[in-house]
């Protein structure tokens, strides 16, 4: 975890070799320190993006960038998933201030295409 410019905590959410939902539940979990009663399905991921309580400390005042990393090839191995993922991730940006999550783009793991993807949030 780090600071951006902007004064949000930075978390990086890197799906490198993430093929499956268990995958990027499991990987959230540790990149946002989700409690253990976490319980690893879409409903949950969405109301612990958007619940200040189980954020890192320094990021409930100063608001938090979450960036998704190595993400591709989730993308292609489960497109539906993928898409899901994504409404998540909107979902929680429209219902809570102070939350950003942003996909990364290229990258060695992700080849020298960029394609379709982006970012989510303000």
């Amino acid at each position: 975890m780090s600071e951006d410019l902007t004064g949000r905590l930075v978390v990086t959410l890197d799906l490198t070799g993430v093929t499956d939902k268990a995958g990027l539940m499991d990987r959230a979990a540790r990149a946002l320190a989700l409690p253990d009663w976490f319980g690893r399905n879409w409903d949950a991921l969405v109301d612990s993006l958007c619940d200040h309580t189980v954020w890192p400390a320094t990021a409930v005042e100063r608001g938090m960038l979450v960036v998704v990393r190595g993400w591709r090839p989730y993308a292609d191995a489960a497109p539906g998933e993928w898409l899901t993922a994504q409404d998540v991730f909107a979902e929680a940006v429209d219902r809570t201030p102070g939350l950003a999550v942003v996909l990364a783009l290229g990258g060695s793991s992700e080849g020298p295409s960029a394609g379709p993807g982006g970012s989510v949030g303000p």
